[in-house]
């Protein structure tokens, strides 16, 4: 039971890490110290709820489905963690103004 705890946790940190990525550069992006597209403001809201959507929508299957309370809280947090990966590389790429 310990290593399914241990590798969601690890998808955790691993979420968290982007996210922390993803608000630095883009707060850099905001400030004009490196290139932001001008529609990140909308962009940054409109991914957000697209997540979340398929994450509460994730997590409402798997409980329907059974599965245990760790494999919805993994399934939900899938979806977050993609958005927040590829954010992080997409920004990643940008250069300085």
């Amino acid at each position: 039971m310990l290593l399914p705890l241990w590798t969601s946790q690890l998808r955790t940190a691993r979420v968290m890490m982007d996210a922390h990525t993803v608000i630095g550069l883009r707060m850099l992006g905001f400030a004009g110290v490196i290139d932001s597209a001008r529609d990140e403001p909308l962009r940054m809201v409109m991914e957000k709820q697209h997540a979340f959507a398929e994450a509460g929508a994730e997590a409402t299957r798997a409980m329907w489905q059974g599965q245990s309370a760790l494999r919805a809280y993994d399934r939900a947090l899938a979806p977050i963690g993609r958005t927040a990966h590829n954010n992080a590389k997409r920004l990643r790429a940008r250069r300085l103004s």
